[in-house]
Parts: C-alpha cells; sequence; structure tokens
C-alpha cells in the first residue's frame, strides 16, 4: 500500500472515529408508490472512545511502517 493510499484509507477510519455516519432516502414514484430506506454507521473505534488522530496515525504506520505524509481532513 502506497503512503497516499494509507492516508486516504485511514482518514476514512478516522472519521468513523469522530461519530456515528449514516444516510436517509426518502421518496416515491409512480410503480411502487412511497419508500424510504436508511443506515447508521458505529465504529468500534468510536464506541471504545478513541481519538481519531491517533487512530489515523496508528493506521497508517501498521500500513506503511511509516509516519503519515499528511494530516487527516476531518469533519
Amino acid at each position: 500500500m502506497t503512503p497516499e493510499q494509507a492516508a486516504d484509507f485511514c482518514e476514512e477510519r478516522a472519521r468513523g472515529a469522530q461519530g456515528p455516519s449514516g444516510e436517509i432516502s426518502i421518496g416515491a414514484n409512480s410503480e411502487t408508490g412511497t419508500f424510504v430506506g436508511g443506515r447508521i454507521e458505529v465504529t468500534s473505534d468510536f464506541l471504545s472512545g478513541r481519538d481519531p488522530m491517533a487512530v489515523y496515525e496508528t493506521c497508517v504506520i501498521q500500513r506503511t511502517g511509516e509516519l503519515p505524509i499528511r494530516p487527516p481532513v476531518l469533519r
């Protein structure tokens, strides 16, 4: 895994440590009528109370053996 790939992957994991995420969809069409859908994602890093910056750094080091090449862009 390249340092850039690791940064992208680990950035997403660090975002998960910040809090739950999800989506909801509501709509209608002429064939089936109305519909509602949704999902909520909660990571073990969030439930454990891990610091998102620490999650990011540890993740990058595990994947590349080196420190991150850039800081993460979090929410």
